[in-house]
């Protein structure tokens, strides 16, 4: 079988935006699908569960999730390079940029910005798929797709998924209370690694002078990388209290239950369009 033109891959990428847990499972179910595919940062937050993402890619070259090796694509002529391979290309290049590549299949918006304004990404591409609060299928994407804990994963091909609540799925039996969180606005400094055992009230980093200390008794399954400026509120530190049965690498279930849905709406694209039927249905 011949090798699939530069054009043809390019043609059928997929672009998600984000490179957090979530984003990455996505990206790492379609490479799976053989569907090229491109991860972008969002460069207004930092990425919590690194050693859940490709992420760190960015940082310090490859990094394999799961059997999936992600790259560092600086310029745009790396991405289109890195199309051409097995592997999936990591970029910090803007929506605006990446939309250079030309017609490209679809935009998964996983950056879960969850109380800003969405962009209407459909007049961009064929499939614009949104996760999370603020995306209504028929208004700013084709299929929305939910992230609340009461909903994980439904697909919504019509109306909007539920607003943000502030309310995070259990781990252990622990929810918002697991998090740490920036005080106010500044730099971020922490010797800890995800995975370090912390104690309850142990000291974990610095915002700035302010310390932020661990919320639960536990393991680091997140913590933002050293050196970070951050905004007031944001999440720098995440304890998993679940002990032996702790997890900080890998492709956590929830993830995994939202990169499978994006799946089936991928599949069900291609399917549409082999039968030749219009999409999304009506």
């Amino acid at each position: 079988m011949s090798k699939p033109s530069l054009q043809h891959r390019v043609s059928e990428a997929v672009v998600v935006l984000g490179t957090d847990d979530v984003a990455s499972a996505v990206a790492h179910v379609l490479h799976t699908l053989a569907v090229p595919v491109v991860l972008a940062r969002d460069t207004t937050c930092p990425v919590l569960r690194r050693e859940m993402s490709f992420d760190d890619a960015l940082e310090r070259g490859p990094v394999v999730l799961d059997g999936v090796t992600g790259r560092p694509a600086e310029a745009l002529l790396d991405l289109v390079t890195a199309l051409q391979g097995d592997t999936v290309p990591v970029t910090a290049l803007a929506l605006d940029d990446l939309l250079c590549l030309g017609v490209i299949r679809g935009i998964v918006d996983a950056r879960m910005r969850r109380r800003a304004p969405k962009v209407d990404l459909r007049p961009f591409v064929p499939l614009a798929i949104g996760l999370g609060p603020g995306f209504e299928a028929g208004r700013n994407v084709h299929v929305a797709i939910e992230t609340a804990p009461e909903a994980t994963a439904t697909i919504l091909h019509a109306g909007a998924t539920i607003p943000a609540h502030g309310r995070s799925a259990l781990l252990g039996g622990a929810g918002r209370e697991r998090f740490g969180r920036a005080p106010c606005a500044g730099m971020w400094a922490t010797a800890h690694s995800i995975g370090d055992e912390v104690h309850a009230g142990e000291l974990v980093g610095f915002r700035d002078e302010t310390p932020v200390l661990a919320p639960l008794q536990g393991n680091l399954r997140g913590l933002v990388r050293h050196r970070t400026l951050v905004q007031q509120t944001m999440r720098l530190v995440e304890v998993d209290p679940r002990g032996d049965a702790a997890q900080w690498r890998g492709i956590p279930p929830r993830a995994a239950q939202i990169a499978a849905a994006v799946r089936s709406v991928i599949e069900d694209q291609t399917a549409a369009a082999l039968e030749g039927l219009a999409w999304p249905p009506p």
